[in-house]
């Protein structure tokens, strides 16, 4: 009995319900639009061919096992855009012979679900797995995704969904209790670059008949431009393609200007891993260290430009903040970390003014390396020095045992005295008189600096008083 496939026009817009591979039975490439864009032409139709996340379909990782075990339940696809997340749940569906259903999460209604479920149960009792594609699954609201629930629980079908937003925020808690949520990282530089490598030599689907030439050096611009985004990557190689003059023999030579007509913004050549990454690096650190805020926003913006990861600034402008700021600005910490929060939480292009901010307030902040030194200096000692016990009148002593062993005895509860002060030691015997943290004279440090001083003097008179007595 043949089984019905399914499409109907629903409300204002029209969704189209069926199987994407013509025969389930079937392991043979799934036909192509040559007019479709070269991202969707060069969609990997095996598993094999899929590329990045190997900490998710790697051999022997649980997802992968789950897929060629036709053991997956409903999932979530957590990532950016570009990672892969539409291509592998078409890949699952074909390995596990499954009808493959994308959903619109823009264009359906409570309605629009409830007509897909229908068709979904029947299809199931002819033997027939469902898997239903949700894009963009953080725009439908509570009641649309409650309205998958029974169904999910029941079997009718296998939810996948994809976001490219923190699903704890975006999906309601029942059907993300019910399903398993991975998550997909940005595509590395090697691999968008294989990818375009891939594209440029394929003849039937990508770009193999157009004799393009293009050297290395270019590919890993495309491929710092796109950000771990493979459709991005695609998008810029064949709007470079389309725009370059072929010579007499019909061939194409890909070059900077090119590449910068593709994507109308000049290219900026940069390596991440090389010389000139460590270079741009160096000197935003400086700029910001040497207090000036015009030089930050340069090398920052060049950073920003040529493709560096913004996460990768925001991390080093966190530990600017608490190598070269320090407590001379106890607010610098808290700016940077919100200033990296905020990229996460907005993303390109708009986050990088929140990174620019955090920049510019470390370069006009008062400075101060008080806290790394006291650090460094504490390590020397730690690494140098015998690890002697905690003195027994600072520990703990939670039992009797410890406390017949004089655990905690002569321990002096600060709140009990003038101005929170005792004259106790809380350096063990051989480092007693060692002194870490020397605040500077800049900023909030001023005011912390002469509170030390002042408590230095009181302990130093307890202490005497103490001798005399």
């Amino acid at each position: 009995m043949e089984i019905p496939r399914f499409a109907e026009s629903v409300g204002r817009g029209y969704l189209q319900c069926m199987d994407l591979f013509s025969d389930p039975e079937s392991d043979s490439p799934v036909p192509f639009d040559p007019a479709s864009p070269l991202a969707e032409r060069m969609r990997p139709q095996r598993l094999e061919d899929f590329v990045g996340q190997q900490h998710l379909l790697g051999p022997g990782k649980p997802l992968r096992t789950a897929i060629e075990q036709d053991r997956l339940r409903s999932i979530i696809l957590w990532g950016p855009p570009g990672t892969g997340k539409t291509t592998l749940a078409r890949i699952i569906a074909k390995i596990t012979r499954s009808d493959f259903l994308p959903f619109s999460a823009v264009l359906a209604g409570i309605k629009e679900i409830k007509a897909v479920m229908i068709e979904a149960e029947r299809v199931r009792r002819y033997g027939r797995k469902t898997i239903l594609f949700v894009d963009e699954i953080h725009r439908f609201n509570k009641a649309q995704q409650d309205a998958f629930l029974p169904h999910v629980e029941n079997g009718n079908i296998v939810l996948i969904g994809a976001t490219t937003e923190n699903p704890s925020f975006e999906v309601n808690s029942a059907l993300l209790s019910r399903s398993k949520v991975y998550v997909l990282q940005p595509l590395t530089l090697e691999e968008i670059v294989s990818l375009l490598t891939r594209a440029l030599a394929d003849k039937e689907r990508g770009l193999g008949r157009e004799q393009v030439q293009v050297e290395e050096k270019m590919l890993n611009q495309i491929a710092l431009f796109a950000n771990g985004d493979a459709r991005s990557a695609y998008n810029t190689l064949e709007i470079a393609v389309q725009i370059a003059p072929g010579d007499n023999s019909g061939q194409k030579i890909l070059t900077a200007e090119i590449l910068e007509d593709a994507i109308q913004r000049r290219m900026l050549l940069y390596d991440k891993s090389g010389e000139e990454h460590f270079n741009l690096i160096s000197a935003l650190h400086k700029s910001m260290r040497n207090s000036d805020p015009d030089a930050t926003l340069y090398w920052l913006g060049r950073m920003l430009e040529s493709g560096e990861d913004p996460l990768y600034i925001a991390r080093r402008i966190v530990r600017f903040a608490s190598e070269d700021v320090g407590l001379a600005d106890p607010m610098a910490l808290p700016v940077a970390v919100n200033a990296m929060q905020a990229f996460h939480f907005i993303g390109l292009p708009e986050g990088n003014l929140a990174l620019a901010e955090a920049a510019v307030y470390m370069a006009t902040a008062p400075k101060s390396n008080a806290l790394y030194k006291g650090y460094e200096a504490m390590l020397q000692d730690v690494r140098n020095t015998l690890a002697e016990p905690v003195p027994l009148h600072i520990r703990n002593a939670p039992t009797r045992l410890m406390k017949e062993l004089n655990y905690g005895k002569g321990y002096k509860y600060a709140h009990d005295f003038e101005d929170q002060l005792t004259d106790m030691s809380c350096l063990p015997d051989s480092l007693r008189n060692r002194v870490y943290y020397v605040p500077s004279e800049s900023g909030f440090e001023k005011g912390l600096s002469e509170r030390l001083k002042s408590w230095k003097e009181k302990i130093r008179q307890l202490r005497k008083g103490k001798k005399e007595s």
